[in-house]
């Protein structure tokens, strides 16, 4: 427990009153301060207990915590002090203390109690804090509320200054309606999954630049613990759903990774649609320093038997690639993976893929699937028509592998065939040059690729006035080489 410093003699008086309070032997008492890292012996406490000879302040207040434990066990609230001022063990206010409120109040919470701990949180900080968290749409954002709390309307993400700040992942201040507040982005790392409503009550704190990187730190925790909790409880799961998930949905999406990732200033984003009926669709990646890998499937037909059929290609895209496989040897398993468990009589097209971030080297092959694009300054600069197979599952394909040297700048653009073949209703195609022209109109705007690939994604469903009739999957990664990490001599030589 915290004290003001104290004299010796005031403390050996209180620590009596205190040791008799406990009733402890005095043989008791020394094994508790010697387990403590107490250095002195049996008989020079009982010196000092008796006022016959003195301790050093160190020693002294190992005696008072070996005292005050035993206190606590008997709850009783008067305290032994210290000779000198110690520091809080549990910080009372500010942003430190928001950050332990979180992380203590979430151990053994359910994922239900996330409102109310982001609420103490806020109080930490001064403001009243509420969770907004993006539908898999990412069409609105909707409030978390606990369940004793008001039901509040959703926010707009396009529509709206919360929306905003979820777009431009950045803190967005407004005093409008006479109520002072700050709208945060809460992310998962990079992964984009709500905002965070901080009332602050007073207009002149609004820019407090202080107060704002301090609920950025904020977001960043409870954005883990949204993922975290997520896993283990349906809670807020069903705060960002608006209709029941079809099972070949539920399968795709427990395999998909983050939809959002970055390192070495290699950035990517993807997004799957419909997100309640998904079937044949996914994609997968794997980042590291030096290299990333990226792979998007699209199984054949449609339903549980699609999403079986494109879980298998996922899974062992990853077991190949997790088994330290290049390309060769990645497409070799998904071939033999898929022709053992269904005969040949099913296939799934896709693209593998993977980059050098040292040198920018990218490496890739197509089965059966569209070819990926190349943007750079804004633009489509190239169609990657080589490294071209049959696909996965379908005989004995020749393997091909092809190379392309990425710029500064560059985009990889992977794509399914469900978002340029979506037809509105009277069946025109969205097609590729539309897609193309949505792609170099998002660039110039300067859209991260999470807000690009969310803009084709709405583009693609608009299209189709909001029904889509087959999966539509968008995989799109941004190479900053000013960023890249630096190459080991060997590698520059080679």
């Amino acid at each position: 427990m915290n004290g003001n410093g104290v004299e010796e003699a005031e403390q050996r008086r209180l620590l009596l009153a205190a040791v008799r309070r406990t009733d402890l032997p005095l043989e008791q008492l020394w094994l508790r301060y010697f387990g403590l890292g107490g250095a002195a012996d049996l008989v020079e406490v009982e010196g000092y207990l008796g006022g016959l000879m003195p301790l050093p302040p160190g020693q002294r207040d190992i005696l008072a915590q070996a005292v005050n434990e035993r206190l606590d066990e008997l709850t009783w609230r008067p305290r032994v002090p210290y000779s000198r001022p110690l520091p809080e063990v549990y910080p009372q206010q500010g942003p430190l203390a928001a950050l332990v409120d979180l992380l203590d109040g979430a151990r053994g919470a359910a994922p239900e109690r996330l409102p109310t701990l982001v609420a103490h949180a806020g109080l930490a900080l001064g403001v009243d804090a509420t969770l907004y968290l993006v539908d898999y749409e990412q069409a609105v954002l909707a409030p978390v509320r606990s369940s004793d709390g008001p039901a509040g309307a959703p926010l707009g993400v396009d529509s709206t200054l919360p929306g905003r700040a979820f777009r431009d992942v950045r803190v967005i201040p407004t005093d409008a309606e006479g109520e002072p507040r700050l709208w945060v982005p809460v992310l998962d790392g990079e992964e984009r999954l709500g905002v965070l409503d901080a009332r602050v009550h007073d207009p002149d704190r609004l820019d407090d630049r202080s107060l704002q990187e301090q609920l950025r730190w904020v977001a960043a925790l409870i954005g883990h613990l949204v993922t975290t909790t997520t896993r283990f409880g349906d809670g807020l799961d069903l705060v960002r759903r608006h209709h029941p998930r079809a099972p070949a949905a539920e399968l795709v999406w427990s395999l998909l990774p983050p939809l959002t990732a970055a390192t070495g200033g290699f950035s990517l984003a993807g997004l799957v649609e419909p997100p309640y009926a998904v079937g044949s669709d996914a994609f997968d990646y794997a980042l590291s320093e030096r290299t990333v890998r990226l792979a998007i499937f699209d199984g054949m037909g449609h339903a549980l038997a699609a999403g079986l059929l494109t879980a298998a290609a996922v899974s062992a895209y990853r077991s190949a690639r997790r088994d330290g496989q290049g390309l060769f040897g990645q497409a070799r398993v998904l071939d033999d993976t898929l022709e053992g468990q269904f005969a040949g009589k099913a296939f799934v097209t896709g693209v593998l893929a993977e980059v050098d971030l040292c040198t920018g080297r990218l490496r890739y092959l197509s089965a059966g699937h569209p070819e990926p694009l190349l943007m750079r300054g804004g633009r489509v600069v190239k169609t990657l028509t080589e490294g071209r197979r049959s696909p996965f599952g379908v005989g004995d394909a020749e393997l091909t592998v092809a190379e392309e040297q990425l710029q500064p700048g560059y985009w990889l653009v992977l794509h399914t065939d469900g978002l340029t073949e979506a037809r509105d209703t009277s069946g025109r195609a969205f097609g590729r040059e539309r897609l193309i022209d949505l792609l170099e109109r998002e660039a110039a705007a300067v859209h991260p690729p999470p807000e690009t690939v969310r803009r084709v994604a709405r583009a693609v469903l608009e299209h189709q006035h909001g029904v889509l009739q087959d999966d539509a999957t968008v995989l799109l990664a941004r190479w900053d080489a000013d960023r890249r990490p630096q190459a080991t001599s060997s590698a520059r030589a080679s």
